[in-house]
C-alpha cells in the first residue's frame, strides 16, 4: 500500500484503499510464512482490520484445537471399543475351538478399526452396502503419458471422424437417389417421412448399442487419458453428444433415453439441464425429482491425466437448481435440495430432507422449490411424448427431408448441378451462384429469425400468466419452452451484446428497460431467461456475460412463471443466476459466479461474492479511478464514438458470418458437381473439410484482428478504445472449439490461436477468454465447463492481467479462473469453484469453493456409498449387460 506502519483498525479498503487484488497478493506473501496462519480473501473481506482477523484467526485456532481434540477422544473411544470386540471375538473363538476343534479360526487382525481421522462422514441415512467408489486422493502425480500413446489416440480419432462421416454420406446419399427417384408430391412425403423417421432412429439407438457393446456398465474406476479404456469412453461420449435426443430435454422421452442407456430413474422425473450424463449406469434419481438447467451430473471427471467415474445418487422428490455441479460419488436423500450457484464436491452427502447450498455445499433454510405440485401423472406425460412423436414424424421430418429434396431441386444453383444432362459450369458460374445463395440463406435467416422473435413470444405470452401455477406437459408448458428456446438463440445477443445496441435488441423481444441508462456496455454476448416477458432491469444497472435470469419455477409436476427485477444501479459479473425473488435492491456489486439470496433483508449499497454469499465493499479506489469519464459532455462525447466502434464491429461480424456462410455453400457447390463423378464419398469429404476449413478461417480471423500479437495487460476505462477493440475480438465465433474436446487437436487449435499451452493437456470442454494471456503448463487436465477469464470488468473499469497455469494442474467441472492467477505445478482446483483473481496456489496443494480457498485436509471419500432409492422393476434399466 505504500505505507511503512498500518494501524490495527485501519479498515484494508475504506482506510488504506486496498483492493481485491492487493488483498490476494497479501495472502499469498502471509502463506509463505509458515509461521503465521493462513488467510484467505473471505477472511479478509469478513475481517478487514489487522485487528479482527487476528482476533479472527485466534478464534479459528482455538476451535481447530477443540475439534482435534474431540476427534483424538472419538479416535480413542472406538479403539478401545474395537479392542473389546475384539478380546471378546477371540474368547468366544476360543470357547468355539474346544466345542469344534476342527473349525478354522479368524486371524484376530479381523477385528474392524475406526475410520482415519479426517475421512468425511456421511449421514446413516445416506450410506449403505452398494459398490464402494474410489479411494484415490485428489493430490496425485498426472500419469506419464507416452507420446507415441497421444499420437495413436488423436489419430483413432481423426480416423473415427472420418469414418462416420463416410457413412453418413453414403446413407444420405442413398436416401436422397430414393426420394429423388418418387413420383408426385404424396410419394416425396412418403418416402421422406420413411427415410428421415429411419436416420432419427438409428441416430438415436447407435450410441445406444455402442454403449452396451463397447462398455457394456459403467463402474466405478478409473483410467487413463489417451489410451485403449478411454478411447471406447470418449466414443460413447461423442455419439451421445450428437444424437438428436439431447434435443429432448425437458421432455418424458428424454428420461426414457437415459434409462435405455443404462440410468435408474424413477416416475415422474423432470430432467431440464442439456448437459447429457455419460456415464449413466452410474446415475440414480428417484421419483419426483426435478433437476435445472445447466446442472452437471456426469458421472466421471477428470482428474490429473485419468477419467474418475463414481455414482450420483438422488432419493425421492429432490431438487436440484440451476448451474450447479455434483461430483462423482455424491448423493441426496429422500427431498433433499440443493440451491442454485451450488457445487457437492465428491465424498459429500445431502441428509434425507436437508436443503443445502453453497460450493461445497452446506446446510441452509432457503427453500428453493418454490412452486406448489398440480395433476399431472403418467398419463399425461405418455400423451405429451406421443404427441412429441407425432409432431416429429408427421411433420417436422417429413416436412424437412422433403424440403431440403425440393430445395436440391428446386433452386437453380444447385438442381442443374444434380442434373446429369447438364454439362460441367464454369468457375466464374459457381463463384456466383454461391455467392447469391449465401446471401439469400444469410438475409433470410436475419429478416425472418427477427421477425419471429420480436412476434411469437408475445403472441406465446397470451397464454401465459405470472405467478400462475400450471401443470407440465401440456399445451402451455409446450408453448413457454417454444418461447424460451425461440429467445435464448444466441445469435442475436451475441451480434448486439458489448454494446449501446443490446438494448433495443432486449427491448423488442419483451425486456423492461424502460429506465435504462445507455453505458455503451449495458449486457454483454451472453443473456439467457426463461420468459423475456418477465425481466425487468433498473437505471443504470450494467452486466457483464453470462446471466441467467430464472423467472420460471418447476418442479416434478409444474412449473410458475414470475418478473425478475434487478434494481438500478448494479454491476453484475460474470455466470450469475439471478433467480425471481432475489433479495437485491438498489447500488449492488453482484461479483462472479455469486449466488445471489433468496432469504434475508435486502442488500442495498453493498458488494456481494461467493456461494453462499457475503457482503464486501460495493467499490474500491481502483475501481472509480475513470468516474469521471462517466458523466456530463464527456460521457456523451465518448458513448457516441463507442457506438460508432461498435457499429462498425457488428457489421464486420456479420461480415464474418457471411463470408463463411459463402465459403461453406461454395464448397457444397463444389461437392455437388463432383457428386456424379465420386458419388457419396464427397459428401464424407465435404464434412470433414468443412470441419478443417472452419477452424483454419476462424483461426485466421482471430489472428488478423490481433493483428498476429499477443494481447497485453490492461486498466482503463470502458470508454477507451482499446476496451472496444477487446469487445471486437470477444466475437469471433468460438462455437467450433467444442468439436475437438477431448482430443490431442483441442490444443492444436489453442496453439494456433496463440495460447502457449504445454504438451499432452487434456481439454474437455475449457474455454479461455483471452488466449494469449493464458499460459497452461504440459500434461494439465481441464474439465468440461472450465474457464479461464483474463479480464474483468467492474463498472466503468476494464482490467486483465496474465493467468498461468503449472504443470499437471487439474481444473475441475464448471469451475472459473480469473486473471493474474498463478497454480503451482500440480495443483488442483475442485469442481464449479472460483479462483479470484491475483491468487497464488503454491504448487501440489487442492484448492476449493467459491471463492477458493486452501483445502489442506482434504482427503478420499469414505467406501461408503449412498443409498440408492428403490424403483419398481417398470422404472429399471431396459437392458442390462454384464
Amino acid at each position: 500500500m505504500g505505507t511503512e506502519s498500518v494501524l490495527p483498525e485501519a479498515h484494508f479498503f475504506t482506510d488504506l484503499g486496498a483492493n481485491s487484488l492487493v488483498m490476494a497478493q497479501f495472502c499469498a506473501r502471509v502463506r509463505k510464512r509458515p509461521d503465521l496462519p493462513s488467510p484467505s480473501m473471505k477472511d479478509i473481506y469478513k475481517n478487514p482490520t489487522i485487528r479482527s482477523l487476528t482476533v479472527a484467526f485466534a478464534e479459528q485456532e482455538r476451535a481447530r484445537t477443540a475439534e482435534a481434540q474431540a476427534q483424538a477422544q472419538a479416535d480413542a473411544q472406538a479403539q478401545t471399543e474395537a479392542q473389546a470386540q475384539a478380546a471378546e471375538a477371540q474368547s468366544h473363538s476360543h470357547l468355539t475351538a474346544e466345542a469344534h476343534p476342527l473349525q478354522p479360526q479368524p486371524p484376530a487382525s479381523a477385528a474392524v478399526m475406526p475410520p482415519p481421522h479426517g475421512t468425511p462422514r456421511t449421514t446413516p441415512a445416506a450410506t449403505s452396502a452398494v459398490e464402494a467408489p474410489l479411494s484415490t486422493p485428489d493430490l496425485v502425480a498426472p500419469l506419464p503419458v507416452r507420446p507415441l500413446t497421444h499420437f495413436l489416440c488423436g489419430t483413432f480419432q481423426a480416423l473415427f471422424f472420418l469414418a462416420y462421416s463416410f457413412v453418413a454420406g453414403f446413407v444420405a446419399a442413398r436416401g436422397y437417389e430414393w426420394i429423388a427417384s418418387s413420383k408426385g408430391l404424396l410419394t416425396v412425403y412418403t418416402r421422406s417421412l420413411l427415410f428421415g423417421g429411419g436416420a432419427f432412429l438409428t441416430l438415436c439407438a447407435v450410441p445406444v448399442l455402442v454403449k452396451w457393446l463397447l462398455i457394456g456398465r459403467w463402474k466405478p474406476r478409473e483410467f487413463p487419458v489417451w489410451g485403449a479404456t478411454y478411447l471406447r469412453f470418449w466414443v460413447v461420449k461423442v455419439l451421445l453428444h450428437a444424437n438428436p435426443m439431447a434435443l429432448m430435454v425437458g421432455n418424458p422421452l428424454y428420461v426414457l433415453y437415459l434409462r435405455a442407456l443404462g440410468a435408474r430413474i424413477g416416475k415422474n422425473v423432470t430432467i431440464l439441464s442439456r448437459t447429457v450424463p455419460v456415464c449413466t449406469d452410474l446415475l440414480t434419481i428417484g421419483e419426483g425429482t426435478v433437476v435445472r438447467k445447466e446442472a452437471y451430473l456426469l458421472g466421471y471427471r477428470a482428474h490429473a491425466g485419468r477419467i474418475q467415474t463414481g455414482r450420483i445418487t438422488l432419493g425421492r422428490d429432490v431438487f436440484i437448481g440451476e448451474k450447479t455441479a455434483l461430483d462423482i460419488d455424491t448423493a441426496m436423500g429422500d427431498g433433499a435440495q440443493l440451491g442454485h450457484s451450488s457445487a457437492l464436491h465428491r465424498g459429500q452427502a445431502v441428509p434425507d430432507g436437508a436443503r443445502w447450498h453453497g460450493c461445497p455445499a452446506e446446510p441452509a433454510q432457503v427453500d428453493y422449490l418454490r412452486v406448489a405440485p398440480a395433476p399431472c401423472g403418467t398419463g399425461r406425460r405418455f400423451r405429451y411424448g406421443l404427441m412429441t412423436l407425432a409432431q416429429l414424424f408427421l411433420l417436422y421430418v417429413p416436412v424437412g427431408v422433403g424440403g431440403l429434396y425440393m430445395v436440391f431441386t428446386e433452386v437453380p444453383a444447385i438442381g442443374k448441378r444434380l442434373d446429369p444432362q447438364t454439362a460441367a459450369l464454369s468457375r466464374s458460374e459457381l463463384l456466383y451462384d454461391a455467392l447469391i445463395l449465401s446471401a439469400v440463406l444469410f438475409a433470410g435467416f436475419l429478416v425472418i429469425g427477427a421477425a419471429a422473435l420480436v412476434t411469437l413470444p408475445r403472441l406465446f405470452g397470451l397464454a401465459l400468466k405470472p405467478d400462475r401455477v400450471y401443470p407440465l406437459y401440456g399445451f402451455r408448458y409446450a408453448l413457454h419452452r417454444t418461447s424460451s428456446r425461440l429467445t435464448n438463440i444466441k445469435f442475436f445477443s451475441w451480434l448486439c451484446g458489448d454494446s449501446s445496441y443490446i438494448v433495443p435488441y432486449l427491448k423488442s423481444i419483451g425486456y423492461d428497460l424502460s429506465r435504462v441508462e445507455q453505458t455503451g456496455s449495458n449486457f454483454g454476448t451472453e443473456v439467457q431467461h426463461e420468459s423475456p416477458l418477465l425481466v425487468k432491469v433498473g437505471s443504470g444497472t450494467m452486466v457483464a456475460d453470462g446471466l441467467s435470469v430464472l423467472n420460471a419455477d418447476f418442479s416434478s409436476t409444474s412449473f410458475k412463471l414470475s418478473r425478475a427485477e434487478i434494481g438500478p444501479r448494479n454491476f453484475l459479473g460474470n455466470n450469475i443466476a439471478y433467480p425471481a425473488g432475489g433479495r437485491t435492491g438498489d447500488n449492488c456489486l453482484l461479483a462472479t459466479k455469486v449466488m445471489v439470496p433468496l432469504d434475508g433483508e435486502i442488500r442495498e449499497g453493498v458488494g456481494l461474492l461467493g456461494s453462499p454469499c457475503f457482503e464486501i465493499p460495493r467499490s474500491v479506489e481502483r475501481d472509480s479511478r475513470f468516474d469521471d469519464l462517466r458523466t456530463g459532455e464527456t460521457l456523451r462525447r465518448r458513448l457516441a464514438a463507442k457506438n460508432r466502434y461498435n457499429l462498425r464491429s457488428m457489421v464486420l461480424m456479420l461480415f464474418v458470418r457471411w463470408a463463411h456462410t459463402f465459403g461453406l455453400t461454395l464448397l457444397a457447390l463444389a461437392s455437388v458437381d463432383l457428386y456424379g463423378v465420386v458419388g457419396h464419398v464427397v459428401i464424407a469429404l465435404y464434412l470433414a473439410l468443412t470441419l478443417t476449413l472452419s477452424t483454419l478461417y476462424y483461426v485466421a480471423a482471430e489472428q488478423l484482428l490481433r493483428r498476429f500479437r499477443p494481447l497485453t495487460p490492461q486498466l482503463c476505462s470502458i470508454y477507451d478504445p482499446v476496451f472496444w477493440w477487446h469487445e471486437r475480438l470477444w466475437k469471433i465465433p468460438s462455437e467450433y472449439l467444442n468439436i475437438f474436446n477431448g482430443t490431442p487437436f483441442k490444443s492444436l487449435v489453442w496453439r494456433l490461436l496463440g495460447v502457449p499451452i504445454g504438451r499432452r493437456v487434456f481439454d474437455d470442454g475449457c474455454y479461455l477468454t483471452e488466449r494469449t494471456l493464458a499460459t497452461i503448463g504440459d500434461e494439465c487436465t481441464l474439465n468440461l465447463g472450465s474457464k479461464i477469464q483474463c479480464h474483468s470488468q467492474e463498472d466503468g473499469t476494464f482490467k486483465s492481467d496474465g493467468t498461468v497455469l503449472g504443470a499437471g494442474c487439474t481444473l475441475g467441472v464448471a469451475s472459473h479462473v480469473h486473471y493474474g492467477v498463478t497454480m503451482g505445478d500440480g495443483a488442483v482446483l475442485a469442481p464449479d469453484s472460483f479462483l479470484m483473481k491475483g491468487e497464488e496456489v503454491s504448487a501440489h496443494t487442492r484448492w476449493g469453493g467459491n471463492p477458493a480457498v486452501d483445502l489442506p485436509d482434504a482427503a478420499a471419500p469414505s467406501p461408503g456409498a449412498v443409498r440408492a432409492p428403490s424403483l419398481s422393476a417398470s422404472d429399471a434399466p431396459a437392458a442390462t449387460v454384464s
